[in-house]
């Protein structure tokens, strides 16, 4: 299991991830986040939806509402355009931060 401490700052990147695709809604995308981790990564509801907060107020995501389950309107979220270039970002990003962590790694 990984240390919510270290992925902390790559959490909006997933979730950007899994929009790429097309809309999708809170747990669908969690549930995506821990299979494709293989279960080392399961991000906590808080979190998530900490991050689709901060994601929409920035313009990365735009929510709206979908189908109905157990008598409730499901929120979906997809990506906007500025979103897909914030994306794009943090990717490059994470090659900056692979290599210098590399750096002091030892095997």
């Amino acid at each position: 299991m990984i240390s919510s401490d270290v992925i902390r700052g790559y959490n909006d990147t997933f979730i950007l991830f899994f929009l790429l695709d097309g809309p999708s809604y809170g747990y669908e995308i969690s549930k995506h986040i821990r299979e494709q981790s293989d279960g080392k990564y399961i991000i906590k509801e808080t979190t998530l939806y900490s991050a689709f907060t901060r994601l929409e107020k920035n313009g990365y995501i735009e929510s709206f509402s979908g189908d109905e389950t157990n008598g409730k309107r499901r929120t979906y979220y997809r990506i906007t355009e500025t979103g897909r270039r914030y994306y794009a970002e943090k990717c490059e990003e994470w090659k900056v931060t692979k290599e210098v962590v590399e750096q002091f790694i030892r095997l």
